[in-house]
């Protein structure tokens, strides 16, 4: 081969270098971004998908909906998970979410009527879980200070935004697999320890 024949050669693939490089970095580059996953609590799920829907809490982690509280005012508590840990706490964890298109003021009932509470920050301190195998009602745990074991001062939620929420209690005896769930100005279910 000439010296012009192999300069021509050598040419002809450094133009078939760049174009490689260039298709693929336009594929890289234009590849689809992957399709957003719906969000189950962005719309009302009927009754019937109320138990089987998984939504994706704040952190990133799928949760399975124990129970779907109507509130006021467009106010809705979801139940992802009441853990019972070796310690002897039950904890719920959920989601409080403003379903409307107005900003909403929390009512102050959610945290109960109790004197020592009622001068602490807004909370979820008025949850009360009911044992019915063994007839005991049991509420929110408190710290040394008096503060409720509970997510504390939501005081508003703007259209249609969601606040991570939960409420520790006393764990009810290892044979009570379900318990009654009330939180004032809330519907009442019945949900299932989860772990």
């Amino acid at each position: 081969m000439t010296s012009l024949g192999s300069t021509r050669f050598t040419r002809r693939l450094l133009a078939m270098t760049i174009t490689a490089g260039l298709i693929l970095t336009t594929t890289n580059c234009a590849g689809s971004p992957p399709s957003p996953q719906p969000d189950p609590t962005d719309s009302a799920p009927t009754p019937a998908a109320r138990t089987s829907s998984t939504p994706r809490t704040q952190t990133g982690r799928a949760a399975t909906v124990l129970a779907e509280l109507d509130g006021p005012a467009g106010l809705t508590l979801i139940l992802t998970a009441a853990d019972r840990d070796q310690t002897g706490y039950l904890t719920l964890r959920g989601i409080l979410r403003n379903t409307s298109n107005v900003l909403i003021t929390v009512p102050a009932q959610l945290r109960g009527t109790e004197d020592d509470i009622v001068r602490t920050s807004p909370s979820l301190a008025g949850a009360t879980l009911i044992d019915f195998t063994h007839h005991k009602r049991y509420y929110v745990l408190r710290d040394t200070d008096g503060n409720p074991l509970t997510t504390i001062g939501l005081t508003r939620l703007k259209p249609h935004q969601k606040a991570e929420v939960f409420m520790q209690f006393p764990a009810p005896p290892a044979t009570t697999d379900h318990v009654g769930f009330q939180m004032p100005l809330f519907d009442t279910t019945t949900i299932t320890i989860t772990g």
